[in-house]
């Protein structure tokens, strides 16, 4: 009997059939494509279900073993190989988010003991990689498709938003339900110039959530101010990819420092591209961030011609530079999020933004 998924949950299960498929992925360059001269070999992949740890070792060229508490059998690896290929021809000919599973594909996902599509980690893993061989160190990765939605880098939500002082003329009460009732719900752009043609100033304040706040200050104790600076432009001038938002950081330089700092040393991309990393290895907005790294050591990308290329924390300058030229601001649901509106506090009108980062498409 047929069931659905959505793309994202396909995508993990076909990049974790295509490694073992394969047994070898390459490494990716700063710009999401495979570097000819990094190939790393799939010695075995471990992956979480409810009922217990799995490890699918690549014996040899024919077969996969598949090792458990109440599993121990080979299946043959051109099996994986048809099998993510009957998901990938899904995936593509699917324009809805929810695709149903092909023909075979149920009976061999009970055949290799696979119940859960989505890993059951509590680390935010998708599954565990061994390169060169089984005995080697595991590798968490996280999956990152393009052949659907992707899970942002970092996901809004209230704990992500940046307060913004209103200042420049002091505005009626009448004035504040005026603006606030402009536009539709999601029309932050339209309020924030409707602000400022009355003679309103936003200047950014602070960060909203205090643990966020602090861990922003991890980066650098000037680094909200940069953001905050980023998210008004994205709004304002619709710019959205984060090296094009650098790049106007650079100009405005919302913190004062010195050129040479700016253009010598590449202080707000290096700046950026910590964050980024930091986001992907692990940091929530309302978890305690303490540079400590997460069980997550690298991300695997699935392209949307079905190749898949992986990025390690062992190699930090290409994993960060991918970040950074493949990441963009986006917007969260003023609803759900709590943004975009003057709100009293304390006497003070505050005009709250929020971050979320996600990577592009394509």
């Amino acid at each position: 009997m047929a069931f659905e998924a959505t793309k994202r949950e396909w995508g993990e299960l076909y990049a974790f059939f295509r490694l073992l498929a394969d047994g070898y992925v390459y490494a990716g360059t700063p710009h999401a494509k495979k570097d000819e001269t990094r190939c790393l070999p799939v010695a075995m992949v471990q992956r979480e279900e409810h009922d217990g740890t799995r490890r699918y070792i690549i014996e040899n060229e024919e077969t996969i073993r598949i090792s458990g508490e109440k599993i121990d059998k080979q299946i043959a690896r051109e099996d994986f190989s048809a099998v993510a290929e009957l998901i990938l021809v899904a995936i593509k000919a699917s324009r809805e988010d929810e695709v149903t599973s092909p023909d075979g594909v149920e009976e061999f996902l009970d055949e290799v003991a696979i119940y859960d599509l989505e890993a059951k980690t509590d680390d935010r893993t998708d599954f565990h990689v061994a390169f060169y061989s089984v005995d080697a160190p595991l590798v968490g990765f996280c999956v990152r498709s393009r052949l659907g939605t992707m899970f942002p880098l970092l996901d809004g939500g209230r704990t992500a938003n940046l307060k913004f002082e209103q200042t420049g003329v002091k505005f009626a009460t009448p004035t504040v339900n005026k603006i606030n009732a402009f536009g539709e719900e999601d029309d932050v752009v339209g309020r924030m110039l409707m602000l400022e043609r009355l003679g309103g100033v936003l200047k950014f304040n602070d960060v909203a959530d205090k643990v966020f706040r602090s861990n922003l200050g991890m980066i650098d104790l000037h680094f909200p101010r940069m953001l905050g600076e980023m998210l008004r432009i994205m709004h304002l001038d619709g710019i959205t990819k984060v090296t094009e938002l650098t790049e106007v950081i650079k100009q405005v330089n919302p913190l004062k420092i010195k050129d040479e700092l700016i253009n010598k040393h590449g202080y707000y991309e290096y700046k950026m591209k910590q964050f980024l990393l930091a986001l992907a290895l692990g940091m929530r907005p309302a978890k305690l961030f303490t540079g400590t790294d997460s069980a997550i050591s690298g991300f695997l990308l699935v392209g949307g011609n079905g190749e898949v290329i992986c990025y390690q924390q062992s190699d930090r300058r290409t994993f960060a530079d991918f970040l950074f030229n493949n990441s963009r601001f986006e917007k969260g649901s003023t609803e759900k999020d709590k943004y975009g509106y003057l709100e009293r506090e304390n006497g003070v009108y505050y005009f709250k933004l929020n971050l979320k980062i996600g990577l592009l498409k394509r």
